[in-house]
């Protein structure tokens, strides 16, 4: 490493004999290295380290290039010259995801420095901000993170904690802006839409599932509860950006009244509701004791797992019956709704496809990791904070998303759709409208 830090005199003489630019008869590089033997010795402390000497030593022949061009060539007497060298001076520059500190040569002129032109280009933080916000999104602190980025010859890092704070800070707003804003362009024949508390708020999210199967985030908002009205926004902002309203489509939700009525008065008649059955479940053996829990989970699972829409409709209202007399709130709740939790039965969703959109397990799984990503966060200010934190929560949740299980079959539901709000008659399977 010695060998790129003797300064500025010995970077010129080597200017000639390390890298030179050459014709490419192949295309396959842009510039040969001569010295190649100084290479083999560079590459005895690992690829790694030979990279990075390399980039530094053509680092320090571009600000000699650029301090040749503001005073001229060195030990050369020009009667033009305004300005003259003066030493050298620390600075920082970025590398990848950390800072290195680097003795960069001064040029002065009238008692004043003048900057060398390339200096904004190696300052430029934006490789080092995607990294700090991916290691801090990990799990990783700011107090820790100059401990990962440990430079090449042992230079500090220079990333104080406070100077990652800001950086991560300024970058997730960065991406919040895009994020609020970014176009809809699928169809999304399915959206789930579920809500989050996180900082004395109620974080509402709407995924969507596009025709090809992939899933993705398409906007949230926050609110003091889980109401109607601030579902309206949510819903408001997507066809906003671009989401469709002559479309049908499939809105799985938990059962809230709010997401449902939410859903009816934005969307109308091309929307179809299916209500999640694990909630559903759930929802009923709370009203149950202990020892009935298991047995009339497994009636209900059964009546679930039922192709026909008739038959699973008359076992769930049988187990209700059996219910009735014993335990009449277990009973009105597998009646609450009932037809909604059976959507995917009375389109005939085929078997995969239909295990999936019977249940909000898209969305809450994306709850989890979004919950998770702000797991530090102790103290939340506002609002506009617990937003924008869940929506980078969300992004990361987004990074990790997966097709849906049995999207293959996702034609066949748009076709269901199409046909249960008429736009295609059943028959002939030509539009109608």
């Amino acid at each position: 490493m010695k060998y790129y830090q003797k300064g500025n005199e010995s970077v010129k003489k080597n200017i000639d004999k390390t890298r030179t630019n050459v014709p490419n008869t192949k295309d396959e590089y842009s510039t040969k290295i001569i010295d190649i033997d100084k290479l083999h010795e560079l590459l005895e402390e690992g690829l790694s380290a030979m990279v990075y000497s390399v980039g530094l030593e053509t680092m320090y022949q571009l600000l000699e290039l650029d301090v040749e061009s503001i005073v001229g060539p060195k030990g050369r007497h020009s009667k033009d010259r305004t300005a003259y060298r003066h030493g050298t001076e620390q600075s920082k520059v970025v590398l990848n995801d950390k800072k290195i500190c680097i003795k960069k040569p001064r040029v002065r002129s009238d008692g004043h420095d003048i900057p060398l032109p390339i200096m904004p280009f190696l300052q430029g933080g934006e490789a080092l901000d995607r990294a700090m916000v991916t290691r801090l999104l990990c799990g990783i602190s700011t107090r820790k993170y100059s401990r990962t980025t440990t430079a090449e010859g042992g230079e500090a890092a220079c990333v104080s904690k406070s100077e990652a704070s800001r950086r991560f800070v300024k970058q997730i707003d960065k991406m919040m802006d895009e994020f609020f804003v970014r176009p809809i362009d699928d169809e999304y024949p399915v959206i789930m839409a579920d809500g989050i508390e996180k900082g004395g708020m109620t974080i509402v999210t709407a995924l969507g599932v596009s025709t090809k199967g992939q899933k993705a985030i398409l906007g949230i908002i926050e609110g003091g509860t889980e109401n109607s009205v601030v579902v309206k926004r949510l819903f408001e902002d997507l066809i906003e950006r671009g989401l469709r309203t002559d479309v049908p489509r499939l809105f799985v939700v938990d059962g809230a009244k709010a997401l449902c009525k939410a859903v009816n008065d934005t969307f109308g008649g091309m929307a179809m509701i299916q209500r999640c059955q694990v909630h559903k479940k759930r929802n009923v053996q709370s009203h149950l004791p202990e020892s009935e829990k298991a047995n009339i989970g497994l009636a209900i699972s059964r009546a679930y797992m039922e192709h026909e829409y008739d038959e699973a409709f008359s076992q769930l209202n049988a187990v209700a019956d059996g219910l009735e007399r014993r335990y009449p709130d277990a009973a009105a709740s597998i009646r609450e709704g009932l037809e909604e939790t059976l959507t995917v039965h009375l389109l005939g969703v085929p078997g995969l496809l239909r295990k999936t959109l019977a249940s909000t397990n898209a969305i809450e799984s994306a709850n989890s990791v979004a919950a998770g990503t702000v797991r530090r966060i102790t103290k939340w200010r506002d609002g506009e904070m617990v937003l924008k934190r869940m929506a980078v929560g969300f992004l990361e949740a987004e990074r990790g998303f997966k097709r849906i299980q049995g999207y293959k079959e996702m034609p066949d539901l748009m076709m269901a759709l199409q046909v249960a709000v008429g736009m295609v008659d059943v028959r002939s399977r030509r539009a109608t409208v």
